[in-house]
């Protein structure tokens, strides 16, 4: 046997599970160790590849372990589930990680830095609230529309509805059901300035930094957008093409393809949601803006004559994120694509 040189960590909250073994693929370590002790413990080792799933924490534990001169590689959990043998265990788990972490086809997730992770605190922490709030904002729409009460649809529709709720002389609320709703309705206020607050906090951010405001240039990339992408990605250069970032945030056409004959159905959905959101709500502005004014861009107004809108809309998406990614990793500002003449 020979000394460590690959292991598999399985983390979790309080106990971790280890597998080494030495270059020639034969185990030399098997151990459980708590968390007091595992820096202890790396730090008693020789320089060697450590692989974690990419999980809870792994991005922490990446980031001290490589201080500590090891070399991480964060593994998709699903990438990981096909390497590991007969029951599910901690043990188990970590021989499955240290096998799958010398694949040469494997893939890997970039460690991100603590800026990163910061930054994706303040677009988690919004989207989180803004979902809140969308909740608020159907119950409380629900509760009155049983009161015979309704209003348009959007902020403003709510907006309506909360003066309502407000104004005490408006006898079609009983009593009992305005206090339910009054306590929904400070709510919806109190939420409501949190986003606000949370949004001063991503465009400070967005002023501050030099990539984003140059991503700001790409239609349909606002602050919103542009600053979760450079938190999301962090390397561009990790990305061999702009399809490949594309494919990784599920914007690319799932395939069922055999017998040499392509398949291509719906977008795989299988990347980053998060990003996929706010990438598609972005080009929905884009092309509700070319409805409703025209647009000058040639490849748009022809996708948008033979595509119903939400396709085009993630049509759309899909080539702006290969456009931030050419951008990024040429060091290149937006170019206007070819123009229709003027009528």
């Amino acid at each position: 046997m020979g000394e460590v040189s690959t292991i598999g960590l399985d983390i979790a909250k309080s106990v971790f599970q280890i597998h080494g073994v030495d270059a020639g693929g034969a185990v030399v370590l098997r151990k459980r160790i708590t968390r007091a002790k595992l820096l202890e413990f790396f730090a008693a080792l020789p320089a060697c590849l450590v692989g974690i799933e990419a999980c809870p924490t792994a991005h922490h534990w990446s980031r001290r372990l490589q201080a500590l001169g090891h070399r991480v590689r964060l593994l998709p959990p699903s990438y990981v589930k096909a390497y590991v043998k007969r029951s599910k265990n901690d043990a188990n788990d970590a021989a499955a990680i240290c096998e799958a972490v010398t694949r040469p086809s494997m893939r890997f997730v970039a460690t991100k830095s603590e800026q990163q992770q910061s930054g994706l605190m303040l677009h988690r922490s919004r989207q989180l609230l803004v979902r809140q709030r969308t909740m608020l904002s159907n119950a409380i729409r629900g509760h009155l529309a049983e009161l015979g009460i309704i209003s348009a649809k959007g902020r403003n529709g709510t907006a309506e509805l909360l003066e309502i709720i407000a104004d005490e002389q408006d006898d079609r609320i009983p009593p009992a059901a305005r206090f339910s709703l009054a306590i929904l309705a400070r709510q919806y206020a109190a939420i409501r300035a949190e986003i606000v607050a949370i949004e001063k906090r991503i465009h400070a951010w967005h002023r501050s930094s030099a990539e984003s405001r140059r991503l700001e240039e790409i239609p349909g990339v606002g602050p919103i957008v542009a600053t979760a992408l450079v938190a999301e990605i962090g390397d561009w250069k990790t990305f061999s093409s702009g399809r490949s970032l594309a494919a990784w945030i599920g914007l690319v056409p799932r395939q069922h393809s055999t017998g040499g004959k392509e398949r291509l159905g719906r977008i795989s959905k299988q990347g980053n949601r998060h990003l996929r959101w706010l990438l598609v709500a972005g080009a929905m502005a884009v092309i509700r803006y070319a409805r409703q004014r025209g647009t000058k861009r040639l490849w748009l107004a022809r996708l948008m004559e033979r595509r119903p809108i939400k396709v085009a809309a993630v049509a759309l998406a899909n080539k702006i994120a290969r456009m931030a990614w050419a951008m990024m990793v040429r060091g290149e500002r937006f170019k206007e694509p070819k123009l229709l003449p003027a009528a």
